[in-house]
Protein backbone atom coordinates (compact mmCIF):
# COMPACT_ATOMS: atom_id res chain seq x y z
CA UNK A 1 0.00 0.00 0.00
CA UNK A 2 1.06 3.66 -0.90
CA UNK A 3 0.60 6.74 1.03
CA UNK A 4 -0.20 9.69 -1.67
CA UNK A 5 1.60 12.91 -0.17
CA UNK A 6 0.16 16.49 -1.34
CA UNK A 7 2.31 19.61 -0.39
CA UNK A 8 2.60 22.90 -2.71
CA UNK A 9 5.72 24.69 -3.62
CA UNK A 10 5.76 28.44 -4.57
CA UNK A 11 7.32 28.02 -8.01
CA UNK A 12 8.10 25.27 -11.07
CA UNK A 13 11.92 25.73 -9.69
CA UNK A 14 11.42 24.63 -6.19
CA UNK A 15 9.00 21.93 -7.59
CA UNK A 16 12.02 21.10 -10.31
CA UNK A 17 14.30 21.02 -7.30
CA UNK A 18 12.65 19.17 -4.62
CA UNK A 19 11.32 16.38 -7.58
CA UNK A 20 14.65 16.20 -8.67
CA UNK A 21 15.43 15.35 -4.46
CA UNK A 22 12.38 12.70 -4.87
CA UNK A 23 14.28 11.27 -7.86
CA UNK A 24 17.79 10.92 -6.46
CA UNK A 25 15.50 8.57 -3.65
CA UNK A 26 14.27 6.29 -5.79
CA UNK A 27 10.67 7.64 -6.48
CA UNK A 28 9.91 7.03 -9.86
CA UNK A 29 8.37 9.56 -12.37
CA UNK A 30 4.93 7.37 -12.54
CA UNK A 31 4.85 8.19 -8.72
CA UNK A 32 5.59 12.09 -8.98
CA UNK A 33 2.68 14.38 -9.74
CA UNK A 34 2.85 17.94 -10.69
CA UNK A 35 -0.24 20.26 -10.81
CA UNK A 36 -0.37 23.91 -11.78
CA UNK A 37 -2.86 26.66 -13.25
CA UNK A 38 -3.55 25.63 -16.44
CA UNK A 39 -1.25 28.92 -17.53
CA UNK A 40 1.63 27.53 -15.55
CA UNK A 41 1.26 24.03 -17.88
CA UNK A 42 4.05 22.61 -19.18
CA UNK A 43 5.92 22.15 -16.08
CA UNK A 44 9.81 21.93 -17.02
CA UNK A 45 11.25 18.78 -15.48
CA UNK A 46 8.32 17.88 -13.30
CA UNK A 47 5.60 14.88 -14.67
CA UNK A 48 2.50 15.77 -15.23
CA UNK A 49 -0.84 14.64 -13.29
CA UNK A 50 -3.00 13.03 -16.05
CA UNK A 51 -6.69 14.05 -16.08
CA UNK A 52 -7.67 11.36 -13.50
CA UNK A 53 -5.26 12.73 -10.83
CA UNK A 54 -6.89 15.79 -11.78
CA UNK A 55 -10.44 15.44 -12.01
CA UNK A 56 -13.21 13.83 -10.79
CA UNK A 57 -13.68 11.40 -13.82
CA UNK A 58 -12.75 7.84 -12.11
CA UNK A 59 -15.16 8.28 -9.23
CA UNK A 60 -18.00 9.44 -11.33
CA UNK A 61 -17.22 6.35 -13.83
CA UNK A 62 -17.74 4.01 -10.76
CA UNK A 63 -20.79 5.94 -9.90
CA UNK A 64 -22.34 6.21 -13.30
CA UNK A 65 -22.34 2.24 -13.86
CA UNK A 66 -23.96 1.79 -10.47
CA UNK A 67 -26.32 4.10 -10.45
CA UNK A 68 -27.06 3.38 -14.56
CA UNK A 69 -26.68 -0.72 -14.06
CA UNK A 70 -29.28 -0.12 -11.13
CA UNK A 71 -31.32 1.73 -13.15
CA UNK A 72 -31.19 -0.50 -16.26
CA UNK A 73 -31.88 -3.64 -14.16
CA UNK A 74 -34.95 -1.54 -12.09
CA UNK A 75 -36.29 -1.01 -15.85
CA UNK A 76 -35.92 -4.57 -16.93
CA UNK A 77 -37.53 -5.68 -14.24
CA UNK A 78 -40.34 -3.57 -14.86
CA UNK A 79 -40.41 -4.35 -18.91
CA UNK A 80 -40.24 -8.29 -17.89
CA UNK A 81 -43.14 -7.74 -15.15
CA UNK A 82 -45.10 -5.25 -16.86
CA UNK A 83 -45.20 -6.30 -20.72
CA UNK A 84 -47.08 -4.14 -23.20
CA UNK A 85 -49.42 -6.24 -24.94
CA UNK A 86 -48.57 -8.11 -27.54
CA UNK A 87 -44.72 -8.41 -27.14
CA UNK A 88 -43.05 -11.50 -25.76
CA UNK A 89 -40.17 -10.88 -24.05
CA UNK A 90 -36.63 -13.38 -23.06
CA UNK A 91 -37.19 -12.48 -19.44
CA UNK A 92 -33.46 -13.07 -18.71
CA UNK A 93 -32.25 -11.20 -21.79
CA UNK A 94 -34.36 -8.37 -21.57
CA UNK A 95 -33.14 -7.90 -18.00
CA UNK A 96 -29.41 -8.39 -18.58
CA UNK A 97 -29.49 -6.15 -21.60
CA UNK A 98 -30.96 -3.40 -20.55
CA UNK A 99 -28.91 -3.56 -17.33
CA UNK A 100 -26.41 -3.09 -19.26
CA UNK A 101 -27.64 -0.02 -21.56
CA UNK A 102 -28.47 1.45 -18.43
CA UNK A 103 -24.55 1.05 -17.14
CA UNK A 104 -23.10 2.26 -20.29
CA UNK A 105 -25.35 5.23 -20.55
CA UNK A 106 -24.50 5.78 -17.13
CA UNK A 107 -20.72 5.69 -17.14
CA UNK A 108 -21.00 7.95 -20.21
CA UNK A 109 -22.81 10.95 -18.89
CA UNK A 110 -21.13 10.71 -15.16
CA UNK A 111 -17.83 10.77 -16.96
CA UNK A 112 -18.66 13.47 -19.37
CA UNK A 113 -19.64 15.52 -15.77
CA UNK A 114 -16.51 14.21 -13.93
CA UNK A 115 -14.11 15.48 -16.36
CA UNK A 116 -15.11 19.11 -15.93
CA UNK A 117 -14.69 18.75 -11.94
CA UNK A 118 -11.94 19.20 -9.97
CA UNK A 119 -10.74 16.00 -8.01
CA UNK A 120 -12.21 15.91 -4.45
CA UNK A 121 -8.56 15.22 -3.21
CA UNK A 122 -7.44 18.91 -5.16
CA UNK A 123 -10.38 21.02 -4.04
CA UNK A 124 -8.69 22.22 -1.07
CA UNK A 125 -5.63 23.55 -3.55
CA UNK A 126 -7.67 25.48 -5.86
CA UNK A 127 -7.08 28.88 -4.46
CA UNK A 128 -3.86 28.11 -4.44
CA UNK A 129 -3.42 26.88 -7.79
CA UNK A 130 -4.89 30.00 -8.86
CA UNK A 131 -2.54 32.03 -6.95
CA UNK A 132 0.16 30.23 -9.30
CA UNK A 133 2.01 27.77 -6.28
CA UNK A 134 2.36 24.50 -7.63
CA UNK A 135 0.99 21.32 -6.19
CA UNK A 136 2.98 17.96 -6.01
CA UNK A 137 2.15 14.66 -5.79
CA UNK A 138 3.94 11.94 -4.41
CA UNK A 139 3.05 7.95 -4.23
CA UNK A 140 5.55 7.39 -1.71
CA UNK A 141 5.94 3.42 -0.66
CA UNK A 142 4.79 2.17 2.55
CA UNK A 143 7.30 3.01 5.49
CA UNK A 144 8.86 5.71 3.42
CA UNK A 145 6.93 8.57 4.37
CA UNK A 146 8.88 10.14 7.18
CA UNK A 147 12.14 10.16 5.27
CA UNK A 148 10.31 11.57 2.33
CA UNK A 149 8.62 14.45 4.52
CA UNK A 150 12.15 15.42 5.95
CA UNK A 151 13.93 15.60 2.58
CA UNK A 152 11.06 17.61 1.70
CA UNK A 153 11.15 19.68 4.22
CA UNK A 154 14.92 20.51 4.13
CA UNK A 155 13.64 22.19 0.74
CA UNK A 156 10.49 23.86 2.25
CA UNK A 157 10.53 24.12 5.99
CA UNK A 158 6.92 25.26 6.65
CA UNK A 159 5.82 23.13 3.79
CA UNK A 160 2.42 21.90 5.00
CA UNK A 161 2.16 18.02 3.95
CA UNK A 162 -1.20 16.26 3.70
CA UNK A 163 -1.70 12.28 3.11
CA UNK A 164 -3.48 10.06 2.15
CA UNK A 165 -3.86 6.64 1.97
CA UNK A 166 -3.70 5.45 -2.33
CA UNK A 167 -5.51 2.04 -2.18
CA UNK A 168 -8.19 3.87 -0.29
CA UNK A 169 -8.16 6.31 -2.88
CA UNK A 170 -8.69 4.17 -5.64
CA UNK A 171 -11.15 1.98 -4.40
CA UNK A 172 -13.75 4.98 -3.34
CA UNK A 173 -16.05 5.41 -5.35
CA UNK A 174 -17.47 9.20 -3.85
Amino acid sequence: MSTRLYFLVKDDKDAKQIVDDLRAAGIDDGDLHGVAHRESYPLEGVPEANFTDRTDFLPAARRGVALGGTTGFLAGLAAVALPAPGLVLAGGAMVATLTAAGAAIGTWGATLVGIGITHRDLKPFEEALEAGKILLLVDVPEGREDEIETMIRRRDADVVIAAGELAEAEEESD
